[in-house]
């Protein structure tokens, strides 16, 4: 279909406009709608888009938007199937009917917009393979961080540099979470309860309390930083269900916050990824300790251009229809452009997959609370078998008590993570030790 266009372009055809299909009207989909039919002092291209076809559940259903009867319809399959439709917006979510539909779009040799990393994190080789074939592309800017632009940057404005480092807070539910665990020294289970009433977190809160959500944004800006695919199953992922309001009262004591973060990082001199979401205490002076709530930031740091911080609401209905939009008037300036060659800066151009490094081998600090019985010197046997390890502490001390139980918090150097679980899984054995409730890593 491009190259029909651009061909009726070269025979001094006139350019008619382009039209959309948008599979899923819900708050995504509404929100870009409103956005679409709201012109007025917005790039004068959105004069040139069509809202064609709009792919719902239901006919009857009230909607926060006036379309036509003509333009509704519930046959998804017809939409990416249609030779009138240009760009294929796919706003639904979920892995199934969407990966399916996308696919179709790309065959069919449609563009498509989509606000789905779960899809893009999961089947991302094989819809990019799909789009180099049929020579389209595939744009994803709404899909890591809502409204904030840090794909088309990572993709353009930073391609010179040699990225080495990108971590962000990309999930708002356990930003939000982590935030008032910390302003008011309540338990997770509660703040959760109340984000779920207020509407911040799902009914079922996995993806995002277990890391998953983040994960799969990770994986997409990993993929981008580091010219390379990544698979899923190699991010390292844990949750913040294990933090508690203890550990959140001592790090701000150590002059720490803690975030949920994101983590992809070039190992030097190996060249291996570290790609891993975590709880981790962040330094109250570092850029991201001060994010909160429900808003995201994405930190990249690279040569020449040192850091550079994207920042803004992670989600919600207007932020992340103006990602939608932006990549839709991205594709329709390309299909005003007199070109049948693609742009290396929209396609995806990279085909091998990065290498991972094992955890073991990833080097950095951690935090570690261990409850005792009262014995003496068992600060002693702790800094001893630490040592045995090379393990260099930081800080070790008996913080008060939990019943009859001794606390006692410790906090390392930057040591090789295999290392530090070896001396661990030695000190369980100590008679003294009762249990090791927190174990997080430090920025």
């Amino acid at each position: 279909m491009l190259y029909l266009q651009l061909l009726l372009v070269k025979l001094g055809a006139k350019f008619v406009g382009v039209k959309l299909g948008i599979l899923g009207l819900g708050t995504v989909g509404t929100g870009t709608v409103q956005l679409l039919q709201d012109r007025a002092g917005r790039h004068p291209l959105l004069q040139e888009i069509e809202i064609y076809r709009v792919g719902v559940r239901s006919l009857d259903k009230p909607r926060a938007v006036e379309l036509s009867k003509e333009v509704l319809t519930t046959d998804l399959e017809a939409i990416v199937n249609d030779p009138a439709v240009d760009i294929v917006v796919e706003v639904m979510g979920g892995l199934e009917p969407a990966r399916s539909l996308i696919l179709k779009a790309l065959s069919n040799g449609k563009h498509v917009v989509t606000a789905n990393k779960a899809v893009i994190a999961r089947f991302g080789a094989e819809i990019f393979t799909t789009a180099n074939q049929a020579g389209v592309y595939v744009m994803l800017e709404a899909a890591v961080g809502g409204g904030i632009p840090v794909i088309q940057p990572l993709k353009q404005s930073l391609s010179v540099n040699r990225i080495h480092t990108i971590t962000g807070i990309v999930n708002g539910t356990t930003n939000y979470i982590l935030t008032r665990m910390q302003t008011e020294g309540s338990n997770f289970n509660d703040v959760l309860a109340d984000a779920q009433r207020l509407g911040y977190a799902e009914a079922d809160p996995t993806a995002d309390v277990d890391g998953l959500d983040a994960a799969d944004k990770i994986a997409i800006l990993a993929s981008l930083g580091f010219g390379g695919r990544i698979n899923l199953q190699d991010v390292y992922t844990e949750g913040i269900q294990q933090v508690s309001k203890t550990d959140i009262a001592y790090a701000q004591k150590l002059g720490f916050v803690i975030k949920l973060l994101a983590i992809a990082k070039r190992n030097i001199p190996s060249s291996l990824l570290s790609i891993r979401v975590h709880p981790t205490l962040v330094p109250q002076a570092h850029p991201l300790a001060s994010i909160n709530g429900v808003y995201n930031a994405i930190l990249v740091e690279g040569e020449p251009i040192g850091q550079v911080m994207f920042f803004g609401p992670g989600a919600g209905a207007g932020a992340t229809a103006s990602a939608v939009t932006s990549d839709i008037l991205n594709l329709v300036a390309v299909l005003k452009t007199n070109t049948t060659v693609a742009n290396p800066l929209l396609a995806c151009g990279h085909q091998e997959y990065c290498q991972i490094a094992p955890m073991a081998e990833l080097i950095t600090r951690f935090y570690a609370r261990f409850l005792t019985n009262d014995q003496p010197g068992v600060i002693g046997k702790l800094g001893t078998c630490f040592g045995n390890y090379g393990v260099s502490l930081e800080s070790i001390v008996q913080t008060g008590f939990q019943g009859e139980l001794a606390e006692i918090v410790v906090v390392t150097h930057d040591v090789p993570e295999g290392n530090f679980r070896q001396a661990l899984a030695e000190i369980l054995n100590f008679e003294a030790i009762e249990s090791i409730p927190s174990l997080l890593r430090v920025l």
